[in-house]
């Protein structure tokens, strides 16, 4: 039956029968009174952000790593604006969350806070849904919702704020998307890509983000054709225990993945969007047939023009693929019998210590830290001259264990990622690395959000006391690089005025010491790496 309510109760009702328990955001007189009705009479949890790109992108960390649609609500105006990054860090990523936003009455053009929210919006390429009248509350959040999980973005709810004190009557509208399984029926690209693989001599298995729940699909696809299996970077772990795991594919593969990643005459690709990176330029497909599988159509020849491209559910099109294989008695390439699955294991190259005196070096800290810190933590990473070692380095179990906040290129993203992923699986430790100049950009405010909502969260500075990219682009020129050098407080004192536990170490035996309390602390922890800028190891490009 209907209910006669206040539109700012209907709203937080209607994020309710959406499903929504965790609502981050940012209060201000356009959604002061729905957070207080979604949080005292629906008993839903809030978490405030110091910063309404901070809310954004806790939202953007809890989608990521629970695979639903993440919620944050903010106010108008300058609230918007605050934003733009994050969403647009959100849409390059495809990760769906709602944003829901006041706006100043229309009826007062010359208001102080008022901004073209629209514009603004469509140019971050985020989804712009308007709440239409209080009589369409339930309908108009449920559609947002809806095109939040379809067109796999943000899409921002455009609310007006004198809407919040009329009363309308509320029904649930319902926003599910049903299942929309897609297997390629018989067609010519099917039979372009099953003779492509017939040809193979030495055929390989890639699975990006988009394949994450075709694991055993992908693996007996694999065994059939005699195909090792890798992942996009944003895909590690997915593979974890197969016997012919080359780990990541691309610009972070190890030298032995490499060695078979050349070799291959054919990549069957699932769910992978083939950027710079994974590609290594192109260079990684060079000569190499390709044969592209994705659910979304737009992602298909998207970067890379492919021999061949299927769309559908890629666990559907990989049984689809072992059928006909089957049925037509292609016989196996049987080239992982030709691949030495113990080299595999090998990892990553130990580089020769060349960190000063009172410094870390920071690929034997990062082993160090992945030995010490449970198996099954989150992995957050924040962009910088830090990341991609840190991507070699710590492992995941699975997939939705890693988020990484790099689809903007930005510094400073990544502890909002971090503070949505913690809320989202407590039952996780939540490593979040990042670099000294990051985290003084987008992370030291937010940092408190982690004090007051006590999560078990590490956060490990790696301060090298510089802007790293920057720092080495002046020392390869022959150039002074003191321009790029800053002399930082400490991030551990700073963690501590906070409430947190801080330590800040410089050498080995200091790092021990501080990882058997990071170990046996179960809530926030800061963790800062003394480090020499001219010892970081290089960013793989």
């Amino acid at each position: 039956m209907p209910q006669t309510m206040p539109v700012h109760a209907a709203i937080a009702h209607a994020l309710r029968d959406q499903g929504v328990e965790t609502l981050y955001g940012l209060m201000g007189d356009a959604n002061i009174f729905m957070v207080n009705h979604y949080v005292r009479e629906l008993k839903g949890r809030y978490v405030p952000a110091v910063h309404e790109s901070g809310a954004v992108l806790m939202a953007l960390g809890h989608a990521s790593t629970t695979g639903q649609v993440g919620a944050v609500t903010i106010t108008h105006g300058p609230a918007v604006s605050n934003t733009v990054t994050a969403l647009i860090e959100g849409t390059k990523g495809t990760i769906p969350i709602v944003l829901l936003c006041g706006d100043t009455p229309v009826a007062d053009p010359d208001h102080q806070q008022a901004v073209a929210q629209r514009a603004l919006i469509e140019a971050t390429g985020a989804g712009f849904e308007q709440l239409k009248s209080p009589a369409t509350v339930a309908a108009d959040v449920a559609t947002a919702f809806r095109r939040a999980r379809l067109e796999r973005r943000p899409i921002v709810l455009n609310i007006p704020s004198n809407f919040m004190a009329e009363v309308t009557e509320y029904s649930s509208a319902p926003a599910g998307v049903p299942d929309l399984p897609i297997s390629p029926g018989e067609s010519d690209a099917l039979n372009e890509a099953i003779g492509i693989l017939a040809s193979a001599r030495l055929p390989l298995i890639l699975a990006g983000r988009g394949a994450i729940h075709a694991r055993e699909s992908l693996l007996k696809l694999a065994d059939r054709i005699g195909a090792p299996v890798a992942t996009t970077l944003k895909a590690k772990g997915l593979f974890n225990g197969a016997t012919y795991d080359l780990g990541v594919f691309g610009t972070v593969n190890t030298p032995a993945a490499g060695e078979v990643i050349v070799a291959a005459d054919c990549v069957l690709a699932f769910g992978a969007g083939f950027n710079r990176f994974t590609t290594v330029h192109g260079t990684h497909l060079e000569g190499t047939r390709v044969i592209q599988v994705d659910d979304d159509m737009r992602q298909l020849s998207r970067r890379h023009n492919p021999d061949a491209m299927l769309c559908g559910d890629p666990a559907l099109v990989a049984e689809t693929i072992l059928h006909w294989l089957d049925e037509a008695e292609i016989p196996s390439s049987q080239a992982t019998d030709t691949i030495n699955a113990d080299a595999l294991r090998e990892g990553f190259p130990m580089p020769k210590p060349v960190n000063a005196p009172g410094t870390l070096d920071y690929s034997r800290a990062l082993e160090r830290i992945d030995e010490a810190l449970p198996v099954d933590r989150l992995f957050v990473s924040d962009a910088g001259r830090f990341m991609t070692e840190a991507w070699c380095r710590i492992g995941v179990l699975e997939p939705r264990n890693l988020l990484l906040s790099i689809n903007t290129g930005a510094i400073g993203m990544g502890m909002g990622y971090a503070i949505g992923a913690a809320v989202a699986r407590p039952d996780h430790k939540t490593l979040f690395i990042c670099g000294d100049g990051g985290f003084m950009m987008g992370g030291l405010a937010e940092f408190s959000s982690v004090v007051r909502e006590g999560l078990d969260m590490v956060t490990v500075i790696c301060n090298d006391s510089a802007y790293g990219a920057e720092y080495i682009q002046f020392k390869d020129r022959q150039m002074d690089p003191s321009l790029s050098t800053f002399n930082w407080p400490s991030f551990a004192a700073m963690a501590q005025s906070m409430g947190a536990k801080g330590l800040r170490v410089g050498t080995m035996a200091e790092l021990d010491a501080a990882l058997e309390i990071v170990v046996g602390t179960q809530g926030p922890v800061l963790l800062e790496l003394v480090l020499d800028p001219a010892a970081m190891p290089r960013m793989h490009n």
